[in-house]
């Protein structure tokens, strides 16, 4: 079974409030994965992705927190640590040691087939991914893929066809 890591913009589009169009497509299709085929996968979080959703009060705060309780949590070990240092070193990843770079560090050092995110500057974004690789590969890392929702279940769709 593939291993998806479910990073913070999850919870916060399954339960957006915002209402233009693409955000409510995101919503639609982030609810669309978890619902169909989320049981499909090995899904993932960290407690560094429950802390972002304690931090800071938001609407719906405690409906995206009970969403992502009762997957299973990716320990931050001292090797993970030292992974997102390199990151940042590296400029692969912002400055924050607690954000992109740690979900990024997290999904790579346990070998998730995917880090699935709707952070398309950081994370998902093609022009990135070429000197992601380069560092993983450099570190002995695994490469995971850098999807959003709607990109994975047309991958799952491409592979039924």
């Amino acid at each position: 079974m593939r291993m998806v890591y479910i990073e913070t913009t999850i919870p916060s589009f399954y339960y957006n409030l915002r209402p233009g169009p693409e955000m409510v497509a995101r919503m639609n299709w982030t609810r669309e994965w978890w619902q169909e085929h989320r049981p499909a996968y090995e899904a993932v979080t960290s407690p560094a992705v429950l802390k972002e959703l304690i931090q800071h009060e938001h609407p719906q705060q405690a409906e995206k927190i009970a969403l992502i309780q009762e997957l299973p949590m990716l320990e931050i070990s001292d090797e993970v640590v030292e992974i997102v240092e390199t990151y940042i070193a590296r400029k692969v990843m912002p400055q924050d040691a607690e954000g992109d770079a740690l979900h990024l560090a997290l999904a790579s050092f346990y070998g998730c087939d995917v880090l699935l995110t709707w952070n398309c500057a950081h994370l998902a974004n093609f022009n990135k991914f070429t000197h992601i690789r380069r560092i993983n590969v450099a570190l002995g890392l695994f490469v995971p893929q850098l999807l959003t929702p709607l990109e994975l279940m047309r991958t799952v769709e491409n592979d039924e066809n």
